[in-house]
C-alpha cells in the first residue's frame, strides 16, 4: 500500500506558490523591508536635462550646503573602473566624465541623511554643458550616420534575388513596432552595507545577482569574492533588471564604502523610468515574395532598433529578433539583417521575449499582407506556410524544426474556439454595421528556448539535508514572482519522495551558488531544476550505498517511497533514516551542476543551433472597434499552450495569462514617447498605461497541450513558460487589422503600426474609408 501513497508538492501538480500567502498578505519581505542598520544613509541620482551635450563642468555648492547632505558621489570617487557595460565593450560609465549621451542620464548621485534630502539636493546641482546634435529614433540615426551600438547580424539561406526574380508577387512594406516599459510593482532599488577590509553585502532586486556582483567588484576595483549578493525575491523583473540593476547596486556599494555607512538607494518612478532601459523599438522594412497560393518564395528583412547610447543587451536582443522573424513558417530563401542603432536615448534592454516579439510580429505582418493580397483568410496563409517535415524544416539560421507540433495545436484551438463560423458571422455582422466593427485572427507562436550567449547556459544548486530530516534548497535562479523556487522544490521533494513542506528555500546569494546566469530567456526552471535534480541525485546514491551495505542488501532494493525509505523487508520513515545516516557520517549535502546539451551557435556564419527545442501556441482573438473614435474592446480569447509535461498546472497557466495581457498591453495600449527634445514624456503611471483588469478580454479561455511532452531531455520533460506566451497578444493585433480592413472590403491591409492605440486605429480607419 505504501507504493500508492502520494506526497505533497510532487512535480507534475498544481502547488501553491510558495509566497502566494505573503504576497497576498503584505508579509512578503522586499528589499525595502529590510531593517537598516543604524546610522544609514540614502542615495538619489542626479540626471541631465539635456538630450546629447558635452559636459564642462558640475557645481555642487548648493547640494553640499543643504542640511542633512552628506556628501557626493562623482566619477571621480571611483576607485575601480567606470564602466557597467554588461557585455565588457566599456560604453557605459557609472557616471560621465565628458559627454552627455542622454536626456535624463544619472551624473552623479547625492548622498544624505533621508532619502528626501538627497532628492531635494540632487536638483540643486547647476550644470555646465555645450549642446551638441541629437538623434532620438533609428532612422533618424542612420540619417545622421550614427554607428551600430555592437556588430549587427546577418541569416541567409537560398537566393533570394533569384526567388524574388521569379515570384509571381511581391510586397514590400515598412513597420514601426514600439518599445515598452517594465512598469514592475517594485521599482530598482539596492542596500549595501560595508564589511571589513574590501567586504560588502548588498541586498537588491535583481535577475542576475552574478552580474551585480562583478560589477560592483568592478567598480570598487576589488576581486568578486569581497561582494556578496543576495536576493530574496523581486516584484517583478520581466528583463528590466536583469542588467539595469547594475548601476543601483553600483553607486550603492561605492557609497557604503566611501562612508562606512549602509546606503541605500530607490529612484521614485519618474526617475526608474527615466534612467532605465526598455524594450526595444523596432523600425522593420521587409520584402516577401510569394506565388498565387499563397505560399512564401523569399524574405528580406532588415530590423532596426533603437538601442540607446550604449550597447548594454542590444546586440542579442537584435539578434533573438532575427532568430524569430520566421516564427511558425519556413522561408525557402532568405535575407535578414539587423541594425542596433545608436540613439540619444536611455539604453534599451532586456524584456520578456528578448527581442523575439519584435520578430515574431514581422512575420506576422507579411502573412497579413499575403492575405489581403490574395483575398484569402489569414489562417489558411498561415498553415500553408508552417514549417513541415523533410525540406521544410530548416530556419533561417540553419537549425531544423524536429518538435513542431503546431499542425495539432492549431488544429485543435481551431475547432475548440469555433474559429471559421464565428469569423464568418463576424463577416456578415461587419456588413450591416456602420459604426462598430468586429475582427477575429488566430495567430500561432514557434519559441526557441536557450540563452543564445551559450555560455549562460549553465546552473547550480546546492542542497542540505539536516539530521532531523528537513531540507535546506538553495539555487542561482531568482524569484520574482514567477513560482521558480515552488517548482524547483517540486522537482527536490519527488525526487526524495517526501512532502514539500520539508523543504526550505532560501534567498538567492553568490556566497552558496557562484557564477550564476541571469533568470531569463525562460530558462530558470530548465536550468536551476536540473542543477538541483542533480545535487539529490548525489546525496540519493550516498544513502543507497550507505543503506545497502548497512543492511547487507543490494542497492536496487533501497527505494524511496513516500516519506518513507524501504530497505530490503525494513522500512523507516525519512527522518529517521537520515538521522542514522548522519550518525553513520553519510555526506548530506551537495553542489548539483547542469548544463544545456547540444546547442552550439557561430555568429560569424549566422548557422548553428542556438536553441535546445522550441515551446508552441497560439491564440485566437476577438475584437470590436468603434469607427468614430478608434476605441475597443477585447470580446474573447481562446489559448491553447505548449509547456511540455507541465510541473505545475496552476502556476503555468498563471504565466499564460499574464505573458498574455502583456503582450496585448505593448501592442495595443503602451506607448512610449520621445519629445524633440530628448525627454520621455510617458515616465509615470499617469501618462504611460498598462492593461487594466477592465480590458482582459471579457471571455477569457486558456487551456493548456497537456498531450505534449518535451522530447528533449528536459526537468521532467516541461517546457519553459515565462517568455512564448508574451506573442499570443498578437492575435488581438490582428483581430484589430481585420475590423479596420473592414470598412474597405479587406481589400488593403491596413499596416497598423504598433502599439495600435485608439489614436492609431482611427487613423487607419480614416485613411481606408478616404480610399486611393
Amino acid at each position: 500500500m505504501k507504493d500508492t501513497v502520494s506526497i505533497t508538492g510532487s512535480a507534475h501538480t498544481d502547488q501553491t506558490h510558495d509566497s502566494a500567502v505573503k504576497h497576498v498578505t503584505g508579509r512578503a519581505d522586499y528589499t525595502d523591508d529590510i531593517a537598516l542598520p543604524e546610522g544609514s544613509l540614502h542615495a538619489y541620482l542626479g540626471v541631465s536635462d539635456v538630450a546629447h551635450a558635452k559636459l564642462l563642468d558640475i557645481d555642487f555648492t548648493e547640494v553640499l550646503a543643504m542640511p542633512g547632505v552628506v556628501g557626493v558621489l562623482t566619477a571621480a570617487d571611483i576607485p575601480g573602473a567606470n564602466d557597467i557595460s554588461p557585455t565588457g565593450l566599456k560604453d557605459e560609465p557609472v557616471f560621465p566624465t565628458d559627454e552627455i549621451q542622454f536626456h535624463g542620464q544619472p551624473l552623479f548621485a547625492v548622498v544624505a541623511e533621508t532619502r528626501d534630502i538627497a532628492r531635494r539636493a540632487a536638483e540643486r546641482a547647476q550644470v555646465a554643458y555645450e549642446t551638441l546634435p541629437h538623434a532620438l529614433d533609428p532612422v533618424a540615426a542612420q540619417k545622421a550616420g550614427y554607428p551600430h551600438v555592437t556588430a549587427p547580424l546577418k541569416l541567409e539561406r537560398g537566393n533570394v534575388s533569384a526567388a524574388q526574380a521569379d515570384a509571381p508577387h511581391r510586397i514590400r512594406g515598412r513597420m514601426r513596432v514600439g518599445g515598452q516599459d517594465h512598469m514592475y510593482l517594485e521599482g530598482q532599488i539596492a542596500l549595501a552595507i560595508p564589511g571589513e577590509d574590501d567586504d560588502v553585502i548588498v541586498h537588491c532586486s535583481t535577475q542576475h545577482p552574478s552580474e551585480a556582483q562583478h560589477m560592483v567588484a568592478h567598480v570598487l576595483g576589488v576581486p568578486s569574492n569581497a561582494v556578496v549578493v543576495n536576493v530574496r525575491r523581486m516584484g517583478g523583473g520581466f528583463g528590466g533588471k536583469e542588467s539595469q540593476m547594475n548601476l543601483f547596486c553600483a553607486v550603492a556599494a561605492l557609497a557604503a564604502k566611501k562612508w562606512n555607512r549602509a546606503v541605500k538607494i530607490r529612484p521614485d518612478r519618474d526617475q526608474d523610468m527615466t534612467a532605465t532601459g526598455k524594450r526595444h523599438d523596432f523600425v522593420i522594412d521587409y520584402d516577401v515574395a510569394f506565388d498565387d497560393a499563397g505560399r512564401i518564395q523569399a524574405v528580406e528583412g532588415c530590423f532596426a532598433a533603437r538601442c540607446g547610447f550604449s550597447a548594454d543587451l542590444s546586440g542579442p536582443v537584435t539578434d533573438r529578433a532575427l532568430f524569430h522573424a520566421d516564427n511558425a513558417y519556413f522561408y525557402p530563401n532568405v535575407r535578414l539583417n539587423s541594425r542596433p542603432m545608436k540613439t540619444n536615448t536611455v539604453s534599451n534592454t532586456a524584456f520578456r521575449g528578448f527581442g523575439g516579439p519584435q520578430g515574431v510580429i514581422a512575420a506576422e505582418r507579411m502573412i497579413e499582407e499575403i492575405a489581403y493580397a490574395t483575398g484569402q483568410d489569414p489562417l489558411d496563409v498561415r498553415k500553408a506556410n508552417f514549417y513541415g517535415p523533410d525540406d521544410r524544416n530548416v530556419t533561417p539560421y540553419h537549425q531544423k524544426v524536429e518538435d513542431n507540433i503546431l499542425d495539432r495545436l492549431v488544429a485543435e484551438l481551431e475547432q475548440t474556439s469555433d474559429y471559421r463560423r464565428r469569423r464568418q458571422d463576424i463577416i456578415t455582422f461587419n456588413k450591416t454595421s456602420p459604426v462598430l466593427k468586429r475582427g477575429i485572427a488566430l495567430t500561432p507562436v514557434k519559441f526557441g528556448i536557450s540563452f543564445t550567449a551559450t555560455w549562460y547556459n549553465q546552473a547550480g544548486a546546492l542542497v542540505h539535508v539536516y539530521n532531523d530530516g528537513s531540507i535546506h534548497l538553495n539555487h542561482g535562479g531568482t524569484e520574482m514572482g514567477q513560482g521558480l523556487n515552488t517548482k524547483v522544490a517540486q522537482v527536490v521533494a519527488e525526487a526524495f519522495q517526501v512532502d514539500i513542506g520539508r523543504i526550505k528555500i532560501t534567498r538567492t546569494t553568490t556566497e552558496k551558488v557562484p557564477n550564476t546566469s541571469a533568470t531569463a530567456a525562460s530558462s530558470g526552471t530548465d536550468l536551476n531544476g536540473m542543477a538541483a535534480l542533480d545535487a539529490v541525485e548525489q546525496i540519493k546514491a550516498r544513502l543507497v550505498k550507505f543503506a545497502a551495505e548497512t543492511w547487507g542488501v543490494s542497492p536496487d532494493e533501497v527505494r524511496f517511497l513516500p516519506n518513507t525509505v524501504r530497505i530490503g523487508q525494513d522500512e523507516l520513515a525519512f527522518d529517521a533514516f537520515i538521522k542514522q545516516a548522519y550518525l553513520a557520517r553519510v555526506q548530506l549535502s551537495a553542489a548539483g551542476f547542469y548544463k544545456t546539451p547540444k546547442i552550439h551557435w557561430d555568429r560569424a556564419r549566422g548557422q548553428g543551433r542556438p536553441f535546445y527545442y522550441y515551446a508552441y501556441g497560439a491564440s485566437c482573438s476577438e475584437v470590436t472597434i468603434d469607427t468614430l473614435t478608434g476605441e475597443y474592446r477585447v470580446d474573447r480569447t481562446d489559448i491553447l499552450h505548449d509547456v511540455g509535461r507541465s510541473l505545475n498546472p496552476a502556476l503555468d497557466k498563471g504565466q499564460v495569462e499574464g505573458a498574455f495581457v502583456q503582450g496585448m498591453g505593448w501592442l495595443t495600449t503602451e506607448e512610449l514617447w520621445w519629445d524633440d527634445a530628448g525627454r520621455l514624456r510617458t515616465h509615470a503611471p499617469s501618462t504611460y498605461k498598462i492593461p487594466l483588469a477592465s480590458d482582459r478580454p471579457r471571455v477569457f479561455n486558456v487551456k493548456l497541450a497537456d498531450w505534449s511532452e518535451n522530447r528533449e531531455l528536459t526537468i521532467k520533460r516541461s517546457k519553459a513558460v515565462g517568455e512564448p506566451p508574451f506573442m499570443l497578444g498578437i492575435s488581438v493585433f490582428e483581430a484589430l487589422s481585420m475590423a479596420v480592413a473592414s470598412v474597405a472590403d479587406y481589400r488593403e491591409c491596413p499596416r497598423l503600426d504598433a502599439p495600435a492605440t485608439p489614436e492609431r486605429v482611427l487613423m487607419a480607419v480614416a485613411r481606408l474609408q478616404a480610399g486611393p
